[in-house]
């Protein structure tokens, strides 16, 4: 296995959605030790900390929550995921999902830079292709891929001068999708698979091909993962549960691929809320996804405690 330079940057972003809660996921990654976790595969590993939100000289809107702490956090992110993938690989500790608007912006970036393609595959139960004109909840958690696809209505954020092709975005594990989304992605080019598409094709089937698409384009893969791609029963720590969703073992399945690829460049870890797991559960069960993702094998699995 490939030994790489692994930067873990806490993203407590709480501003996406009303619930409160998610901005304690980055120390509940450190406790549920992921820095040992990937450092025990042999990889050189860095904590840079928390980053902190720009400063945003505007009101609060009356519909959109916390929308000048967002924008600011969008920034801040931007450029702390610029600066990390010059480094090595990135892997955003969240935080809820509209830490994206940033990380996704500037990973995005970096690819230009490169003159390489930005892909993303987009673990979740929720498309969040909303604009912040079409969401009725005024949660920004739900609008990252609007955004980086350049989709307008993002008034304040920061410009997107490289947006991310519509058939560079995979959606895995949809099943809770509104009727303004619906519409919005059935008229895109977002590769998307629901619960239905897992059941009757399996995660090789639908995962193999996207994968095999970014290496001919010798691409960038930005992988983020939502909690709530996974079943509640399996992972009760999200705001946002959804029954129906993948199993503990087709998510690693999921992060295997991703590592026999070797395509992924940067990671987000989204939507886990302390508040809500048991017993530390959920925080566990994402830090072994991301060390599937990161070369752990299924014999090399700790042995749970107690047994």
């Amino acid at each position: 296995m490939m030994t790489k330079d692994i930067l873990l940057i806490g993203a407590p972003v709480d501003s996406g959605k009303t619930r409160k809660g998610c901005l304690m996921g980055p120390d509940a990654y450190r406790i549920a030790r992921l820095p040992d976790a990937l450092s025990d595969l042999g990889h050189r590993v860095v904590d840079l900390g928390n980053v902190q939100p720009d400063a945003v000289d505007l009101a609060e809107h009356a519909h959109l929550h916390e929308l000048p702490a967002t924008i600011g956090w969008t920034a801040a992110l931007s450029a702390a995921a610029t600066k990390a993938m010059a480094r090595g690989l990135p892997v955003f500790m969240g935080g809820d999902h509209a830490l994206s608007l940033g990380t996704v912006h500037g990973v995005a970036a970096h690819a230009a830079a490169q003159n390489r393609p930005q892909f993303v595959l987009w673990l979740d139960a929720h498309s969040d292709f909303h604009t912040p004109k079409t969401t009725d909840s005024g949660n920004l958690h739900g609008t990252p891929l609007a955004y980086v696809t350049g989709r307008p209505g993002f008034d304040g954020f920061p410009a997107v001068p490289h947006p991310i092709p519509e058939e560079n975005l995979c959606i895995l594990g949809l099943r809770s999708v509104d009727g303004a989304e619906r519409a919005a992605l059935e008229a895109s080019s977002i590769h998307r698979f629901d619960m239905r598409a897992i059941d009757e094709q399996g995660v090789t089937a639908l995962l193999k091909p996207f994968l095999q698409k970014v290496a001919e384009a010798n691409g960038l893969l930005h992988v983020s993962l939502d909690v709530d791609f996974l079943d509640p029963a399996a992972a009760p720590a999200v705001g946002t549960t959804v029954p129906g969703g993948a199993t503990v073992r087709e998510a690693h399945l999921v992060m295997e691929m991703i590592h026999d690829s070797g395509l992924m460049s940067s990671m987000d870890l989204v939507e886990l809320n302390p508040m809500l797991d048991e017993r530390g559960r959920t925080a566990q069960v994402m830090v072994d996804l991301c060390a599937s993702a990161l070369g752990r094998k299924v014999f090399d699995r700790p042995t749970p405690r107690g047994l």
